[in-house]
């Protein structure tokens, strides 16, 4: 065979030129690495629920949101459906002193004005809340407390329920119940 064609032929052939050429190669190719150190803690999985409040503005906690919520507008609130869910994380010491369910929402004209009356009802992991009744539009905080029993998991799911939402109507298509700022749980 012709050497022009196959360059590396006569290496490949001398076995010590060869061993010599991959030794160079692979060190080099070592130092030119950019290796960075990795933080062994980082590779551990973080859990999906990572807050135990969640702002409706932008992103960010939307994997905590369960169900029921819609895109968020104005980059800070979102309509809610008539059931909605969220995933908090318990706060610590809540498995045995409680926490504090609190509800940042806002209860539109548009929906008062057909509706007349709203009732917001919750239960977290089963304990049933008392529920609340609005006849007014206006910025609300609806603030209950969650027994300890409910709270012993790392993370729980807050399970909103209204008596009633306006239906899809015309170019809206969806079912409008609320408007919720954040959702969060407070250890007491």
């Amino acid at each position: 065979m012709d050497n022009s064609v196959f360059p590396l032929r006569s290496l490949w052939l001398c076995g010590e030129k060869w061993a010599c050429f991959l030794c160079v190669f692979l060190v080099l190719g070592f130092l030119s690495c950019n290796r960075q150190k990795v933080d062994s803690r980082s590779l551990v999985e973080e859990s999906p629920v990572a807050a135990s409040t969640v702002s409706m503005a932008g992103a960010r906690f939307s994997s905590q949101l369960v169900s029921g919520f819609y895109p968020v507008e104005e980059q800070s609130w979102r309509w809610t459906a008539r059931q909605f869910v969220v995933a908090l994380r318990t706060p610590p010491g809540a498995a045995q002193s409680g926490a504090t369910l609190e509800l940042d929402l806002y209860l539109p004209s548009l929906v008062i004005d057909k509706l007349k009356t709203l009732t917001l009802s919750a239960n977290v992991n089963g304990a049933v809340l008392a529920p609340e009744t609005w006849s007014q539009s206006g910025k609300y905080v609806y603030k209950r407390p969650v027994p300890a029993e409910a709270l012993t998991a790392d993370a729980v799911q807050a399970r909103f329920s209204l008596d009633k939402a306006l239906p899809p109507e015309g170019q809206e298509e969806r079912e409008l119940g609320i408007v919720v700022m954040s959702a969060g749980l407070n250890a007491q």
